[in-house]
C-alpha cells in the first residue's frame, strides 16, 4: 500500500520533533486517525475530552517546553472548538500548529454538511493558514507552518481536506514550474538593538537613582542577566504574571507580581521609582505603571511593534532580552548608594508579613483560601511545574506562592480565559513525567471543563502516575468569585446570586469514581496535612478545599472610585456582614504593619 498524505504528515511532524498531538476524533480527520494507528506512537495521538482542551494542551506544552505544541480536530464543529485555546496561544505568544480536517474538495462550495470557511475562521488567530489542495503541496505547507509558528511565536493552521489525507503522498513533487522543495529546520536568531540605542539606554539607567525592573515572559531565558543588571543598578524586580518564573521569589529584592493581583511592594516600587526598565513584558495596565512624566523609561522587547507601547520610553531596545542585556550590562555603572535597594527589601519583608497574617486569619471555622496557597508554598517539591486558572484563586496563586529556582509557572495571561489550568497541567506531565505538577483551579473553571479532563487523566493514568505528585487543587466556594468581587468594586452592584452562585459538588468523590485519589478538606486545621497527603505522589489527585468566599482579593491600592462602589454594593449585598468583618481585619493587618516605627515580626 502506497504511503498516504496523512502518513506523510505524521512523519513530517515527527521529523520536526513532535512526540504527541492532542486532539479529538471525527470523520473529517479519518485519514489522519488511520495514520496515527499506523504510526505506532510516532507521534502519539492523545485523546482529550474536547477540542478546546486539545488546543490548551498544545499551548501548555509550548509554554513549559519551548517547543511547538500540536493539536488536531475534525472539520466544522471540531475546528471551531479549537479557537479559544488557539487564541490563548496567540495572545501569549506561544508556537502552536493546528492540523484540521475539511470536507472533500469536490464538495466545497456546496453548503455541504460540516463545511465551514476555515481559512476565514482561522485568519485572525493564525500567523499562517493554508488549505492543502494537492498532495505535492503538503511538504512545504507543513514546513512553513512550523517555521512560522517558531519565528512569530504564534499559531499556524494547516487544513487538510478528507480526500487529500487519503491520497497517495508526494514527498518530492515533480520538478516543474511552481513546485517547491522545502526542508525541516529552524534556528533562533540573535536579535540586537543598535549601539547608539544601547548607549542611550545605559545613560538613562546610569543617571537614575531609583531604578525599578519589570520583567515578563520575554525574559525567561535571561535570569542571570536580569539579576546582574538589577544588582548593578541597585534595583528591585517586579514580575508580570507570565514572567513569574523569570527570577526566584527567594531573593529579598524581588517584589513579586504587579497589578490588580500584585503585591504592595511592587506597587510602592513602581510608584516611587525615577527610572523604569521593562524587559520582555507587554503588561497592559497603565494604572499600575508610573504616572506619565514621573519617571524615565527604557524597554527591551523583541517585537518592535510593541516597543514603547505601554509607557513612554526614552530608549527603545528592539532585541532578544538575554542578548540585549549582555550588550547593555558592560555599559552600566554600579550604583554605590544602596538606600533604594534597602528600602525595597524592607517593603518586601513587610509585605510578606502582611501575607502571612492575612493567611492565618479564619472566620466562622471556614478555610481561608489564602492559607491553601500560603501553607503549601514552602512544601512545594523542587522543580515543580505550576499552573493556575482564571478566577479569584489566581489572586492567591499570584501573591502567596513563592517560586524557588528551577520551578516553572504559567497561566492564561493575556486572554485570561477560564479553563486552561487543568489541560496545562496534563500537558506538563506528559512532557515531564518525573516532575511534580500542581494546578490551582477554582470550582467555576473546574465545572466548566476541568472535571471532564479528569477522564483524560483516568484514560492515561498509568502514564501520568508517578512518585512525583500530580495534583489538581480545587477551591470550592460555590461562587464565581472573581466576577462577584468585580461586580462590587467596578460596577457598584451587590452580588447577584442568579449569575454568581454555582452548585456545590463533591469533587474529591468524583475523582474517586474516576479511579483517581480524592482528598476533601473543610477544616482550617487540616490544610497542611491535606497537602502532605496529596504531595505524597503515586496516583493523580484531586485535592478539594471548601473555602471562604467572603474574603476579598484586596488590590495593592484601592482607588476612591473602587471604594465608593464597593461601599454602595455592600449596602444591599447578601453577604454584607461577612464581607465587612473580613475586609476590616484583612486591611487592618496592612495598616498595622505600616505604622511608623513598626518592626516586622
Amino acid at each position: 500500500m502506497a504511503e498516504q498524505v496523512a502518513d506523510y504528515v505524521l512523519g513530517r511532524l515527527s521529523t520536526w520533533g513532535v512526540q504527541r498531538v492532542y486532539g479529538y476524533p471525527g470523520d473529517g480527520i479519518n485519514g489522519m486517525l488511520g495514520a496515527f494507528d499506523r504510526a505506532a506512537g510516532r507521534p502519539e495521538f492523545i485523546q482529550t475530552r474536547h477540542e478546546e482542551m486539545a488546543a490548551f494542551m498544545a499551548c501548555g506544552h509550548a509554554k513549559f517546553t519551548g517547543e511547538v505544541g500540536v493539536c488536531t480536530a475534525t472539520s466544522g464543529p471540531g475546528a471551531i472548538h479549537l479557537l479559544n485555546g488557539l487564541y490563548d496561544a496567540k495572545l501569549d505568544h506561544q508556537p502552536v500548529v493546528a492540523v484540521v480536517g475539511q470536507q472533500k474538495r469536490i464538495a466545497q462550495g456546496t453548503h455541504f454538511q460540516q463545511e465551514v470557511a476555515l481559512e476565514q475562521l482561522f485568519a485572525d488567530v493564525s500567523e499562517f493558514c493554508q488549505v492543502c489542495m494537492d498532495p505535492g503541496q503538503v511538504r512545504h505547507v507543513i514546513d512553513r507552518a512550523f517555521k512560522t509558528a517558531l519565528t512569530t511565536r504564534g499559531v499556524a493552521t494547516v487544513v487538510l481536506p478528507e480526500d487529500i489525507q487519503e491520497a497517495d503522498a508526494e514527498p518530492s513533487p515533480p520538478k516543474e514550474h511552481g513546485a517547491v522543495f522545502s526542508s525541516v529546520g529552524w534556528s533562533r536568531p540573535r536579535v540586537l538593538p543598535n549601539r547608539e540605542e544601547l548607549h542611550k539606554a545605559a545613560g538613562v539607567l546610569n543617571e537614575g537613582s531609583k531604578v525599578a525592573l519589570l520583567v515578563g515572559q520575554g525574559a525567561a531565558d535571561a535570569e542571570g542577566e536580569v539579576l546582574e543588571a538589577a544588582d548593578l543598578l541597585g534595583a528591585g524586580i517586579a514580575k508580570a504574571l507570565l514572567g513569574r518564573d523569570v527570577v526566584p521569589d527567594e531573593l529579598p529584592y524581588v517584589t513579586g507580581p504587579i497589578g490588580l493581583l500584585g503585591s504592595k511592594a511592587s506597587d510602592e516600587m513602581i510608584n516611587e521609582c525615577d527610572t523604569l526598565l521593562m524587559i520582555g513584558s507587554s503588561f497592559p495596565y497603565g494604572e499600575w505603571l508610573p504616572d506619565e512624566g514621573s519617571c524615565r523609561g527604557v524597554e527591551i522587547d523583541i517585537d518592535g511593534r510593541m516597543i514603547g507601547l505601554r509607557y513612554p520610553m526614552e530608549a527603545h531596545l528592539v532585541g532578544d532580552s538575554k542578548e540585549t542585556l549582555r550588550e547593555l550590562i558592560p555599559l552600566l555603572e554600579c550604583k554605590e548608594d544602596r538606600s533604594w535597594r534597602e528600602k525595597i527589601e524592607k517593603d518586601v519583608d513587610s509585605w510578606n508579613t502582611v501575607l502571612r497574617k492575612r493567611a492565618s486569619q479564619t472566620f466562622e471555622g471556614r478555610i481561608n483560601p489564602q492559607a491553601v496557597v500560603h501553607e503549601v508554598s514552602p512544601m512545594l517539591p523542587d522543580g515543580a511545574l505550576l499552573t493556575a486558572d482564571s478566577g479569584s484563586a489566581t489572586n492567591w496563586w499570584a501573591r502567596h506562592l513563592k517560586l524557588r529556582k528551577g520551578m516553572h509557572a504559567t497561566l492564561s495571561g493575556t486572554l485570561a480565559t477560564m479553563g486552561p489550568g487543568v489541560p496545562y497541567a496534563i500537558a506538563a506531565r506528559f512532557a515531564y513525567p518525573d516532575r511534580p505538577v500542581i494546578a490551582f483551579v477554582g470550582d467555576g473553571a473546574f465545572q466548566m471543563n476541568g472535571m471532564n479532563e479528569m477522564l483524560t487523566v483516568k484514560r492515561y493514568a498509568d502514564r501520568l502516575a508517578s512518585p512525583a505528585p500530580l495534583v489538581f487543587c480545587v477551591f470550592n466556594n460555590q461562587d464565581l468569585n472573581q466576577v462577584t468581587w468585580e461586580q462590587r468594586a467596578m460596577g457598584g452592584d451587590p452580588k447577584y446570586p442568579g449569575s454568581q452562585d454555582i452548585p456545590d459538588f463533591p469533587y474529591a468523590r468524583y475523582a474517586e469514581l474516576a479511579g483517581l485519589r480524592g482528598i476533601r478538606c473543610d477544616d482550617p486545621d487540616e490544610v497542611t496535612s491535606a497537602w502532605q497527603e496529596a504531595l505524597a505522589g503515586g496516583r493523580p489527585t484531586v485535592l478539594e478545599f471548601v473555602v471562604d468566599s467572603e474574603i476579598a482579593p484586596i488590590p495593592p491600592h484601592v482607588t476612591k472610585d473602587q471604594a465608593t462602589k464597593t461601599l454602595k454594593a455592600g449596602v444591599q449585598d447578601p453577604q454584607r456582614t461577612g464581607i465587612a468583618a473580613r475586609g476590616f481585619r484583612q486591611k487592618l493587618t496592612e495598616m498595622y504593619e505600616n505604622l511608623p516605627g513598626r518592626k516586622s515580626d
